[in-house]
């Protein structure tokens, strides 16, 4: 098997993506690296900074003052923004309010493929987003593009905001949120998110994760073989 084996998945957001990719990456021993939360760091240093995105001169400047760094603790992936630990603040909803407008400037984009890019270039990995199999790494041997339908995703999202504690957003803020988001993240100019004509479709609306997971390593078993 070759030492930069490289699983995109795609999809639009709360498809379950991240909980797909690292269950694949804990059972094939890879390394599982979690773009979308790049983006949500990029973020939230942007809302502390009150960094104006229409400004291009002032969003490069602020970028060359962003360090990102993941560890993992049972494949659970963390993030840090300057040595700071933000992996549940990058969750809340200011933030998600506003990734999809920060995500769609052509310099963050540019810098984050970037760094994705050569994280792939010497190990085995499983990488989530909405451009890795289109953008990031076209020649993947493995692509999946993720869909559910939008009602699931919001519920599921809810409960995940209520399992860390947060209580003040409704279940209809969500879904908006999450129709925001689609409809900014399929209509940017910069890496839109589409499915890549090699990936295949994984819809969950009715699967369990462990039904998605048996999915998912039915088509990556060839590879590991060969």
């Amino acid at each position: 098997m070759k030492k930069n084996l490289v699983i995109a998945i795609d999809g639009y957001s709360s498809c379950g993506k991240s909980t797909l990719a690292k269950a694949l990456a804990k059972k094939l021993g890879f390394i599982y690296v979690d773009s979308g939360a790049m983006y949500r760091a990029v973020t939230l240093f942007f809302l502390r900074n009150s960094v104006d995105i229409s400004n291009d001169d002032l969003v490069a400047d602020a970028l060359q003052h962003i360090e990102l760094n993941f560890h993992s603790r049972d494949y659970e992936s963390h993030i840090t923004l300057n040595g700071e630990e933000v992996s549940d603040e990058i969750r809340l909803m200011p933030v998600s309010e506003n990734v999809s407008e920060v995500s769609a400037h052509k310099i963050v984009r540019h810098e984050m493929v970037k760094q994705q890019q050569r994280m792939g270039k010497s190990k085995n990995i499983v990488m989530d987003g909405r451009d890795i199999g289109t953008t990031v790494f076209p020649n993947a041997p493995l692509k999946f593009f993720m869909t559910a339908d939008p009602k699931i995703r919001a519920e599921r999202r809810f409960k995940e905001l209520e399992h860390k504690g947060n209580n003040t957003t409704t279940l209809e803020e969500v879904f908006e949120n999450l129709a925001h988001r689609d409809y900014a993240d399929t209509t940017r100019k910069a890496s839109p998110l589409v499915r890549a004509e090699d990936a295949i479709i994984l819809d969950n609306t009715d699967l369990t994760q462990e039904e998605q997971l048996d999915f998912a390593l039915e088509k990556v078993t060839p590879l590991m073989t060969n």
